[in-house]
């Protein structure tokens, strides 16, 4: 009994003694420790790391633009080296304010990071990613110095939050051009041999040619002869459409990065996607009909040609995937209409333009391929506005017919 009563005096000697030990505090997590930090001062700097040169140039830099400018530089540990994708949207979630948040780690004398820009609740514009793909000199900043690259991130943000132009990057701040190396003797010997055995080829290749080509020139006139009573061919009215809805949309893009846009730029770009927009209207719909293909090449032509800054000109009425119309012909009924040079040529000599040419039923099972003037303007718009040729509410009228309304 004895034995048991000292063992219980010892726990609870032990116990009483346990509060008084001094308690060792957990250490914060990185995001905590640089979310407080960025309370006093934005540009966090960890403190493993050396002195890190430039930095009154990044706080120049922060404060020149309109938004706030959050910046950590971290060496790579275990956790940054799992978790530096998820780091910025946890900062951000930890400060709750609009604006810029970059994390730059470096490992080995070396710089990386990764960034995004939070905007204000309702604003709107181009993703800084997308800036930052447009932006050639990306790619030849050093990456030895963490504040060249710095730098130009925010300047990227900047352009990506209000327009504002690119500026060109210091020569110090990309990486030095490197010489090229002359070629050796074994080169241009070897590169000697392979020109003589070009040339030897394409003697050879030219002399064939020249006798398959005099050889096959009648079947060939025979061949066109017949090709021309033929449809245009949709596959091939369908890949012009794509390049030039492609090319549309990198002229708007050139032209979206314009600052200080003036009304009148404003409204051509306006313009310009009113147009593109009705072209993949039509690319979407009836992929198949001539019309609706030929269409959308028109459209997307006018519209890269708008956002270009080139004038808008309406399509070749007989034939729209000719040249524009840049001539006016009398026609028929003394109805003027735009022509390209080829057509007002044969309208001068009193022919009639053979036409975009499409298929129209005949009889009970029959069908022949007529000008497409000569369909019912009321089965579609293609025809009524002679592709925009006649009136220029095209995009207007594939507006409607996408929402019903004929």
């Amino acid at each position: 009994m004895f034995v048991r009563l000292c063992r219980l005096a010892a726990l609870l000697a032990v116990l009483a003694l346990v509060p008084v030990l001094p308690a060792r505090a957990a250490t914060p997590e990185l995001p905590d420790r640089i979310a407080a930090a960025w309370r006093s001062d934005k540009i966090y700097v960890d403190e493993r790391l050396r002195p890190i040169p430039e930095l009154d140039r990044l706080r120049a830099e922060a404060a020149g633009v309109d938004f706030a400018v959050y910046v950590a530089l971290v060496p790579r540990t275990p956790y940054t080296r799992e978790k530096v994708g998820d780091l910025v949207t946890l900062l951000q979630a930890r400060v709750g304010e609009p604006g810029l948040y970059v994390v730059a780690v470096v490992s080995d004398g070396y710089w990386s990071g990764t960034e995004e820009l939070y905007r204000p609740a309702g604003l709107k514009g181009r993703s800084l990613t997308r800036v930052q793909l447009d932006d050639d000199q990306h790619r030849d900043i050093v990456n030895d110095r963490p504040v060249p690259q710095l730098v130009r991130t925010i300047q990227q943000a900047a352009t990506a939050y209000d327009g504002r132009a690119l500026p060109q990057i210091p020569a110090g701040d990309l990486e030095p051009e490197r010489p090229q190396r002359g070629r050796s003797t074994t080169d241009l010997e070897d590169l000697s041999a392979f020109i003589g055995l070009g040339i030897g080829a394409l003697i050879g290749f030219a002399l064939t040619l020249w006798l398959v080509l005099s050889r096959r020139s009648g079947s060939v006139r025979t061949k066109r002869a017949v090709a021309a009573e033929e449809p245009m061919n949709v596959d091939k009215i369908q890949v012009r459409a794509d390049e030039w809805i492609e090319r549309a949309q990198r002229a708007i893009d050139r032209l979206d990065k314009r600052s200080g846009k003036l009304v009148e730029v404003l409204d051509q770009r306006e313009d310009a996607y009113r147009r593109l927009d009705a072209a993949r209207t039509l690319r979407n719909g009836e992929s198949d009909d001539l019309l609706s293909v030929t269409g959308a090449f028109v459209l997307a032509r006018q519209a890269e040609r708008g956002a270009s800054g080139a004038k808008v000109l309406p399509p070749c009425f007989f034939d729209p995937t000719h040249r524009s119309g840049t001539l006016s012909v009398t026609w028929a009924d003394d109805v003027e209409v735009p022509a390209c040079q080829a057509c007002a040529r044969l309208v001068g000599k009193g022919t009639t333009p053979r036409g975009l040419r499409v298929w129209r039923r005949s009889g009970l099972v029959g069908r022949e391929h007529v000008p497409y003037w000569t369909l019912d303007p009321e089965d579609n718009v293609m025809v009524a506005t002679g592709f925009g040729a006649l009136s220029d509410d095209l995009p207007e009228r594939v507006a409607q017919l996408e929402d019903g309304v004929r």
